[in-house]
């Protein structure tokens, strides 16, 4: 399933089971490969599309995450792009 930027996919089919799983996964690897190149705002979009996914797994397909992925996800990036994050200012 390839990403077209700026282009929404209306007529692409809800994800489900293990597709949904593995595009989550996916997501999270390629938010954490910006995050790697520093690319804030790639890794940010990212990371968001992300969550909307992981929202949508059931617990049972949760657990099938690699750990790893969640803990960046959960932990890591929030300290960085979530809401009590210390804005970035001037010097």
């Amino acid at each position: 399933m390839p990403y077209t930027r700026g282009v929404e996919k209306k007529d692409a089919p809800e994800l489900s089971g293990e597709a949904l799983i593995k595009e989550t996964s996916r997501l999270i690897r390629l938010a954490r490969s910006h995050w790697d190149a520093h690319e804030n705002g790639a890794c940010r979009a990212e990371r968001d599309r992300a969550l909307q996914l992981y929202a949508r797994l059931s617990p049972e397909q949760k657990k099938k995450i690699p750990q790893v992925l969640l803990v960046w996800l959960r932990y890591r990036s929030e300290k960085y792009f979530g809401e009590g994050r210390t804005k970035p200012g001037r010097r």
